[in-house]
This record gives structure tokens, C-alpha cells and sequence, in this order.
């Protein structure tokens, strides 16, 4: 078992990525192509994976789609890469969630938010120490977007409460409150980027002391993913420039047509490189034909993966 320490330092260097979840024509889990996609992705180098995250529609998954696919992520990158479980929901629920992924064998949690209650601040650190301390023995990271927004007043407390509590992710992209827990909080978390499509964001949240973020385009284009990471750690700002432009700008104007298109873009380009991870579930909504091929073209000018 990770350490919350080792996880750390783990996941305070190199890129992240969280793969999408494969479903069949019907909408159900399909575990032989998520196994084949876990294995095409870990000889990349990605230092962690995030299974059942975001981009993996953990918000859909049933109790039972969940267990299957952290066994199948676990036992299938065991001695590869490490791997961070996403739990979220009511607090009740989380912890039956992080439990699982425990128990299973997953290197860590991912807590992302409560969902649709909006809640106190306190309350809010009070579901995470309760989440932290039923699993005091692997490192929790708290998603820090939608309804689960955190300052820097409340993670100094949960930071002091909960030991296990390891890093802060931020989906927001308030520049204010993260240099603020960046300075109060030092050495005492990692700091990952979060935000949809991270690339773009990626120098800014350099220059803020947070080097490390999760890469969704990992999923279809993972050598451009990973030239793209080496390029912002080394100041290549050329390189940074020529992607930002090529690929990243039009991307962004095909997945900001629809609510949810951060998830449903990553599945149509996984699909277009020859690793079909199926339809997206509902609520979510498939690319149209038209912005699937936008995205060919753009993936195609990328060259071989």
C-alpha cells in the first residue's frame, strides 16, 4: 500500500491523466477495452492515473459499475502506475466510495464534490475530515470546484484534523484564493491543476507554484500530452506556443459548444485514434458528426500518437 506521504510526493511531479470510462453500444461498463485502454495509456509516463474521475463519468457510475472499474484499474496497472479512485456525493456515500476504492487496492482518493446542496464552509470541511478519517491510511486529494470550494482558512483546519489529506486539486481557476493556499499552505499539500482541458492554463499555474496538472487529452493524443508537459517544465515556449495554436485553441472552441463537451470530446477523440470507449451516458450528449470531424482533422495534424 502508498503511503499518504509517498502519494505526495508521487503526485507533486510529471503529469496526470484520468481515463474515460468504457461503456458498450448499450451503455454498459465494458471491462475488456478499459483494461486494453489502461495498458495502450501507462507506458506513456504518466506518474498517476485517476479512475472513475470526472472524464471517467463517476457521476453515473452505479455501485457496481464503480467496483469494476477500480478492480479493473487496479489490477491492471499494479506495479505500473499508481492509481487515485474518484469519490464523491453525500458524505455517507463518499466514504462507502473511498472504502471501496481502498479496499480494492487504489493508491489514493480523489475526493470531488458533495454535489447540488450548497453548503457552509465548516460543513464542508467537516465532510472532508469524515471522509479522511475512514480512510486514515491512504492519501486523500479534494477537488476544489462547483459546490465544494475551499479557502485557505479551511484547509489550514482539515490540513491540522486530517494527516492523510495530501493535495489540493482546483477546478476553478480563482487566481486570488489559490496564491493565497499556495503561500499559507507551503510545502504542506501538492498543488495540481484541474481545470477542464489544463493545458491552457498550464504556465499560468506554473508561475502560481503549481507545476502539475491532470491532462484529459492524454486519453486520445497521450505523446502530444506528454510533449506538451516537458515543454511547460522546461520553458519551451516555442513548442508551447505552436500547440497552444494548432491544437488546443480550436479544440477548445469545439468542446465549449455544449455543456459537458469536456467529457464527450475526450470519448469522440479516444474513438478516433482507434481506443473506442462507447457512447457517453446521460445527461451527458455525444459530438455531432460535423464536430467529429473537426476534431479528426485536428488530431490528424497532430501526426502518429
Amino acid at each position: 500500500m502508498t503511503t499518504p506521504q509517498e502519494l505526495k510526493q508521487i503526485v507533486s511531479d510529471g503529469l496526470l491523466s484520468f481515463p474515460v470510462t468504457d461503456f458498450d453500444t448499450a451503455g454498459n461498463f465494458r471491462a475488456t477495452t478499459y483494461a486494453e485502454r489502461l495498458e495502450w495509456l501507462a507506458p506513456y509516463g504518466a506518474t498517476a492515473l485517476f479512475a472513475a474521475g470526472g472524464t471517467g463519468e463517476f457521476f453515473s457510475l452505479t455501485k457496481t459499475d464503480y467496483t469494476n472499474v477500480i478492480r479493473v484499474a487496479t489490477e491492471t496497472c499494479k506495479g505500473k502506475v499508481p492509481i487515485l479512485a474518484g469519490a464523491g456525493g453525500p458524505t455517507r456515500v463518499a466514504i462507502d466510495y473511498a472504502q471501496e476504492a481502498r479496499r480494492l487496492g487504489a493508491n489514493g482518493i480523489l475526493l470531488m464534490p458533495h454535489y447540488l446542496t450548497e453548503a457552509s464552509p465548516e460543513g464542508i470541511a467537516a465532510h472532508v475530515e469524515e471522509v479522511c478519517k475512514a480512510v486514515p491510511d491512504i492519501g486523500v486529494i479534494v477537488y476544489n470546484r462547483a459546490n465544494a470550494r475551499f479557502t485557505a482558512d479551511t484547509l489550514e483546519v482539515l490540513a491540522d484534523a486530517c494527516p492523510n489529506l495530501i493535495g489540493f486539486k482546483d477546478g476553478v481557476g480563482e487566481i486570488e484564493n489559490m496564491v493565497t493556499i499556495r503561500r499559507r499552505l507551503g510545502e504542506r499539500l501538492s498543488y495540481l491543476g484541474g481545470l477542464p482541458t489544463a493545458e491552457v492554463y498550464a504556465a499560468a499555474y506554473k508561475a502560481l507554484g503549481v507545476p502539475v496538472y491532470s491532462s484529459a487529452v492524454f486519453n486520445f493524443i497521450p505523446r502530444t500530452a506528454i510533449e506538451f508537459y516537458r515543454a511547460i517544465a522546461t520553458d519551451d515556449h516555442a513548442t508551447v506556443g505552436r500547440l497552444i495554436d494548432s491544437f488546443f485553441l480550436p479544440y477548445l472552441k469545439i468542446r465549449n459548444r455544449r455543456a459537458g463537451y469536456a467529457v464527450s470530446i475526450v470519448k469522440a477523440g479516444a474513438k478516433l485514434v482507434g481506443h473506442d470507449a462507447g457512447p457517453v451516458r446521460a445527461p451527458l450528449t455525444d459530438l455531432t458528426d460535423d464536430e467529429v470531424a473537426q476534431l479528426d482533422t485536428l488530431i490528424r495534424e497532430l501526426g502518429p500518437q
